[in-house]
């Protein structure tokens, strides 16, 4: 069973922000183009970007870990009364183990013992593993969400929700 260990000092997070460059190279081939993985990395998933979400931004990094080894993260925001799942990444050779289902539980409990009514994420519209797992976790989708992040690139997501 996998524990969740909150990101605490600049090596856990450096550990994050090494495990989202190389799941997100891993993962996001044939999503979108290798530019923009590397961009949205870059912009979105380096220990200097991360730093700045969890100090200026009330983001929480969390290590998935397994048997002393940190196989996955996610990151998750409080929002006007939600929970915005807004990270959530797995090594490929831990995929399918329910390792997602046992962090997204966790997630849902931190968020009903802080009084919000739903988790939320965004996903691209066609990372079709990720929008199977949302929709066994039975969250629905809400809307579309076409975003501007620079560099060129847009992010086409959907936004799915789970009311708690």
């Amino acid at each position: 069973m996998p524990e969740f260990v909150l990101c605490r000092d600049d090596d856990d997070i450096r550990a994050a922000a090494a495990l989202a460059d190389e799941i997100w190279h891993e993962h996001f081939p044939g999503i979108i183009s290798l530019a923009q993985t590397d961009y949205m990395v870059g912009k979105f998933q380096s220990f200097e970007s991360m730093k700045q979400q969890i100090a200026k931004e009330g983001y929480s990094y969390y290590l998935i870990v397994f048997e002393g080894e940190a196989v996955g993260y996610f990151a998750i925001a409080p929002r006007d009364g939600t929970m915005f799942l807004s990270k959530f990444y797995l090594r490929r050779e831990f995929r399918g183990r329910h390792f997602s289902t046992q962090a997204f539980r966790f997630i849902c409990d931190m968020a009903r013992q802080q009084g919000l009514e739903s988790v939320w994420l965004t996903v691209n519209k066609n990372n079709e593993r990720a929008i199977k797992a949302y929709e066994a976790f039975g969250m629905s989708v809400v809307r579309t969400l076409q975003t501007d992040i620079g560099g060129g690139f847009i992010m086409d997501d959907l936004v799915f929700e789970k009311k708690l």
